[in-house]
């Protein structure tokens, strides 16, 4: 739980920190981890979040306000997918990115007002998103083949 809080808090301040800086001022930013490990560490469990809702629904206020980091999470890393040096290209990438940050912020919304069925129902939309990314930019993914 404290590694989550820690990395959302991260999360939210670079968030805040790129919407505040002009494009040109974009060069401080700095690619720490790989796409895999973005993906691993980050996006992979709190989509499991969602995705896992109906078998691992909160019960109490703090496990609901740790879904709640994990959608936030999911949401903030859509935006990571499209900073420099994480961006593949200006267009299927960004679109597709957008896909997830709407996904996880509709689940953002969703957790916050703990509305199980609203998550239930945005599990379709967040697959989509992840397996249209994946299509474009990982065709042999979950097939055993690496690339």
């Amino acid at each position: 739980m404290k590694n989550v809080a820690l990395l959302l808090a991260v999360l939210i301040v670079l968030a805040a920190q790129l919407r505040a800086q002009s494009p040109a001022s974009t060069s401080d930013l700095k690619v720490v981890g790989t796409m895999s490990e973005l993906m691993i560490r980050i996006i992979y469990p709190s989509s499991d979040a969602v995705f896992y809702i109906e078998t691992r629904t909160p019960e109490t206020d703090s496990q609901w306000g740790e879904l709640q980091g994990q959608t936030l999470m999911l949401a903030e890393a859509a935006n990571l997918l499209m900073m420099p040096g994480h961006a593949r290209d200006q267009d299927r990438w960004m679109a597709d990115a957008k896909l997830m940050r709407d996904a996880g912020a509709a689940a953002f919304k969703a957790a916050k007002a703990k509305d199980v069925k609203a998550l239930e129902a945005i599990n379709d939309s967040l697959y989509q998103s992840c397996t249209t990314c994946h299509m474009h930019y990982r065709p042999n993914y979950g097939r055993g083949v690496v690339r």
